[in-house]
């Protein structure tokens, strides 16, 4: 017998299967940015990129995803010395793998079934 996830988790776990070949851009043009190679348009396109998962992660329920990416975005927009960005954005990256990996556990768990009316709740021990 198979779980039974709910539309929520399905939908979840549908978009958190798009975010590794993302995951890999950004360790790519996060980088590129540590040896002085990345360009401007990169920096803008990751920055896009953060922007975008931010809110789908949002829209989605996923709010450690949300927080990280939201961070990171800030983190890149704001001035300051070059290797305080590389350094927390490679942080922030590392932190949003993990919160990943908890998103992915969450959404494949299954439901809790929600007890009938009149059925007897159990306390638990």
């Amino acid at each position: 017998m198979g779980l039974k996830l709910t539309s929520r988790q399905q939908a979840q776990l549908q978009w958190l299967g798009t975010l590794p070949p993302k995951f890999d851009k950004m360790t790519r043009i996060i980088e590129q940015m540590s040896a002085q190679q990345a360009d401007d348009v990169q920096v803008r396109s990751l920055s896009r990129m953060l922007d975008e998962v931010k809110a789908q992660a949002s829209g989605l329920g996923v709010a450690a995803l949300s927080d990280t990416f939201g961070y990171m975005g800030t983190l890149l927009r704001r001035g300051g010395g070059h290797q305080l960005k590389v350094h927390g954005l490679r942080e922030l990256l590392a932190g949003a793998k993990i919160n990943f990996e908890g998103a992915m556990r969450s959404a494949t768990q299954a439901a809790d079934p929600v007890p009938a009316v009149g059925d007897e709740v159990k306390p638990s021990p």
